[in-house]
């Protein structure tokens, strides 16, 4: 168990684990298990199948570390900033900032996104000033390369930090991609007017991504084998009770229908935070592992199609929306990496209010439901 998932568990109270426990009631619990390949044994005594599959794993880990070298190359060549360079750029960024909180609101009083020259016109209304479109656009340019360039420079802090954090369930790859999302959040809250060095303000940042990042992965491996029917029974009896009463159930409405005590109820929600490996033995003889005893979901040749058809004609839909309404809805309801992300999430992303990726979603969502866009996807509907 890593760390951080140490500290969710410590800070979990029982009635939070219950609402867990029921709340991913969804997926019944079968996504949670991530399968893992039993790497014990010399490849002449493992199986035909198994020393293609390592073979391939050696080719790809090969792969993934040049991958790694080479970009580590790169940014090495990249030189460090100065602290006066850094002040430059953080003022560059905050205009940046300040040009997109005017898009913002002129994307809310317009309903869609404005034109450059819009743009422009608001800036120069805002600041009683008039801007050409060509000054205009420079002024966009010159606070994006700043952007870049601030993060670009800080690249190696990310690679130092990530290196703290491997083994713990990510690779070094991810952490660093993790690491960087970070570092851009970083440069966009960073006040060089406080005094502080930019690299002590995005260290903060960079940990925090990272951190999270590795407490979603330790998430995916929880349900102890003795539990796992017990627990999805839960969930279907949770299910029911919500239907017939209308409501979310309470713990003694659950436990009567179980013919189980509240206490044992809370025991079996909390067991179910426990992450556990899929190897671990079970039986009397410990002759079997846990893996042994997951059904195994995988999809057929016509699952896969369908959903590679499904993917392209949701493509195709979210193609029709502005670029801000398609990158909020693919993050609102994780359509790119699983991970639905709350309106303050979002709001924290693109640096405006929750109330106002609210309003985003809405609009994007009411286009959706226009029977032009919709028709396009109602074949997948079974």
């Amino acid at each position: 168990m890593t760390q951080a998932n140490h500290l969710l568990v410590g800070t979990i109270d029982p009635d939070t684990e219950l609402d867990l426990l029921i709340d991913g009631s969804d997926n019944d619990g079968d996504e949670n298990f991530v399968a893992q390949d039993d790497e014990a044994g010399a490849d002449d005594k493992a199986p035909k199948g198994k020393v293609t599959r390592r073979r391939t794993q050696t080719k790809k880990r090969h792969y993934t570390e040049d991958s790694i070298r080479l970009y580590l190359q790169e940014i090495g060549r990249i030189r460090l900033l100065r602290a006066e360079e850094e002040i430059e750029l953080a003022r560059k960024i905050a205009d940046l900032l300040k040009l997109e909180r005017i898009f913002d609101e002129l994307s809310d009083a317009l309903e869609r996104d404005p034109y450059d020259a819009e743009w422009a016109e608001a800036v120069s209304k805002d600041e009683g000033q008039t801007y050409s479109l060509a000054s205009f656009r420079h002024r966009l340019h010159i606070g994006r390369r700043a952007k870049d360039k601030m993060v670009q420079s800080n690249l190696r802090l990310v690679v130092s930090i990530a290196k703290k954090y491997m083994n713990r369930g990510l690779s070094f790859q991810d952490l660093i991609q993790e690491g960087s999302l970070g570092l851009i959040r970083a440069a966009e809250k960073f006040d060089h007017e406080k005094g502080y060095k930019f690299s002590t303000y995005a260290t903060w940042w960079i940990r925090q991504a990272i951190t999270r990042a590795i407490a979603d992965q330790s998430r995916t491996i929880r349900l102890p084998v003795h539990l796992y029917e017990t627990i999805s029974r839960i969930k279907k009896t949770t299910k029911l009770l919500s239907q017939e009463l209308g409501r979310k159930p309470t713990e003694e409405e659950i436990a009567t229908r179980m013919e189980m005590t509240i206490e044992k109820l809370r025991f079996i929600a909390k067991s179910a935070q426990l992450p556990i490996s899929l190897e671990t033995p079970i039986g009397k003889e410990e002759d079997s592992r846990l893996g042994d005893f997951i059904e195994s979901d995988g999809e057929t040749p016509e699952d896969q199609v369908s959903k590679s058809l499904l993917r392209e004609d949701l493509e195709s839909v979210l193609g029709t929306l502005s670029p801000r309404e398609r990158d909020v809805l693919r993050l609102r309801y994780g359509l790119d990496d699983g991970r639905m992300k709350t309106l303050e999430e979002i709001g924290q992303i693109f640096n405006v209010t929750r109330e106002r990726i609210r309003q985003i979603e809405a609009k994007a969502l009411r286009k959706l439901r226009h029977p032009n866009r919709n028709s396009i996807l109602k074949e997948y509907i079974r």
